[in-house]
């Protein structure tokens, strides 16, 4: 048996790069052309696959390592006589090259604006590669470089750059397509002289490649230039919170897996392909509600442009904002929600909370009706346990919790924020408010630290100082409820003899129907429901 280095290839760069996965261990036997690492720039990620087949003696880098062009990667064993060291090609064929990005067809010789035609650059021999993003819009004003769709093979993604700046007129090209060499991606209007003819734009860009991508293989040219590209590449493409490189997406596509739905275990939360596999166990098993997309994913909404119907402008969400729509999306899509109506009739709670105004303000509280909410829940959860709990990832455990913390929803300017008042079943009304009305000031002033929002068992949405009669809370996993708490009116209730004015609380209770049932929430209800009327059954 021989035993031979594997090596980094040259990767066009005197620049180190990141091991951002290792997809082999020591003692696997792997054939020829097998991914061993892959390789991560700021501007493209690719595969380093085996030179030859045979055993893995040892691996001499980790995920986070730093390597260069002919950094050793691993030992590997084959049948035959030893070899001198040879860096294989990284596996990134349908990577197009920079140097030779989207040479455009002839323009019209003019010195004022002229419509030239992007066509999809060389692909190093690659055909009918898929396109995954389009990054522009009619009408959008390109500067030189800037990204114009990405395209994916099964090993490597990277956006196709613009060779000029201008408007985009007509785009020929659609998410889903597959197109080779030549294959027309847009057309753009652009000022000054007409474009040169094809042949001296290739030879420029012949002449501008790095030394690199002279290699012999298409593979290495094409590795080679997206690592060392300056335009905005991508080989790991990630939209909105997903990082995932290509071989996990084709994957992924396979699998019929929505990756925003996968939580991701590598480096920097990459999704690696174990996520894949695990998440896919895990539907198996029960353990995630997939609705009734399997196989398919969920059908994405396509953009309009909106301008046509009027003036309109972009204005761009928060990062709060982000990461409460992503939560929010993930809960209702993974939670079975029921919901329950009900109204508490608050009248005596009302008239003890008002007597005590001159004592709160002396304390300096704010006495609202929300302590009071907020203490029944507490009760009603100790009463109630199976309300106070979370699902284990397998789909066959139930994670009791024996503390109880209520978070409290908080509109801030900058999006929704989540509080957590902590043993809320062993505080005082006073001690309550005023935990609420502390966490409220951190919550405007953006200063909650991390404590302060973790460990909640339960959430209270209270809308009750703006308006409505009821609506539909989403459960906030991993809890399993939530309650909705709509505006008190005065009403008239029936006693048996007449009609009296009652002061009535509306609020409604979300739950998810896998750990609670119908029966446990319609209990739960009307538990809440004698609290909140006779605060006196708090304190027994």
């Amino acid at each position: 048996m021989a035993v031979e280095k594997i090596l980094v290839p040259d990767l066009g760069t005197d620049d180190a790069v990141e091991v951002i996965e290792v997809l082999v261990k020591a003692g696997d036997s792997i054939e020829a052309n097998a991914s061993l690492v892959v390789l991560e720039s700021d501007k493209a990620a690719m595969e380093i696959p085996a030179s030859k087949g045979g055993v893995i003696k040892e691996l001499l880098v980790k995920v986070g390592s730093q390597v260069k062009s002919g950094s050793e990667l691993a030992i590997l064993e084959f049948a035959g006589a030893a070899t001198a060291p040879k860096a294989p090609a990284p596996k990134a064929a349908a990577v197009p090259e920079v140097a030779k990005a989207a040479a455009p067809a002839p323009a019209r010789a003019s010195a004022a604006a002229s419509v030239q035609a992007v066509t999809v650059p060389d692909l190093g021999g690659a055909q009918d590669v898929d396109v995954i993003d389009i990054l522009v819009k009619v009408g959008d004003l390109l500067k030189k470089e800037d990204g114009l769709i990405t395209l994916e093979t099964d090993k490597a993604a990277m956006e196709v750059p613009s060779p000029a700046a201008g408007k985009v007129t007509a785009i020929k090209v659609k998410v889903g397509d597959k197109v080779s060499q030549g294959a027309l991606i847009l057309e753009m209007e652009v000022a000054g002289a007409a474009a040169p003819a094809p042949e001296a734009t290739a030879a420029k860009a012949e002449a501008a490649k790095p030394a690199a991508a002279l290699a012999p293989t298409p593979a290495t040219e094409a590795a080679a230039s997206a690592l060392a590209s300056t335009s905005a590449t991508t080989g790991s493409v990630t939209t909105g919170s997903v990082y995932a490189g290509p071989a996990v997406r084709k994957l992924a596509r396979e699998l019929g897996v929505d990756l925003a739905r996968v939580g991701g275990t590598g480096l920097k939360g990459r999704i690696v392909k174990e996520d894949l596999h695990n998440f896919v166990k895990a539907v198996m098993k029960g353990a995630v509600s997939v609705g009734s997309n399997v196989g398919s994913g969920i059908p994405a909404i396509a953009d309009l442009d909106f301008s046509k119907f009027g003036p309109i402008d972009e204005v761009e969400m928060t990062k709060l904002h982000r990461i409460t729509a992503q939560n929010m999306a993930r809960n209702w899509l993974n939670v079975p929600h029921v919901t329950q109506f009900d109204e508490a009739d608050i009248t005596d709670l009302e008239a003890f909370r008002n007597a005590q105004k001159a004592l709160a303000d002396k304390k300096g509280i704010k006495l609202t009706p929300l302590p009071f909410i907020v203490k029944a829940c507490a009760q009603a959860l100790l009463a109630h346990p199976q309300f106070n709990v979370s699902l284990h990832s397998s789909g066959t455990k139930l994670i009791q919790k024996k503390y109880v913390h209520i978070g409290v929803a908080v509109s801030t300017p900058a999006g929704l924020m989540v509080p957590v008042v902590k043993d809320a079943d062993k505080k005082s009304i006073w001690q309550i408010a005023a935990d609420i009305a502390a966490l409220g000031a951190k919550a405007k002033d953006r200063k909650l630290a991390k404590e302060d929002m973790e460990g909640s068992c339960f959430t209270i949405s209270s809308l009750g100082n703006i308006g409505g009669t009821g609506f539909t809370p989403i459960v906030n996993a991993p809890e399993v409820a939530i309650l909705g708490v709509s505006r008190a009116a005065v009403k008239p209730v029936w006693t048996g003899k007449d009609f009296v004015p009652r002061t009535l609380l509306p609020y409604s209770l979300s739950y998810d129907h896998r750990a609670v049932n119908g029966a446990d929430g319609g209990a739960f209800c009307t538990y809440l429901g004698q609290l909140l009327s006779d605060i006196r059954l708090m304190v027994l």
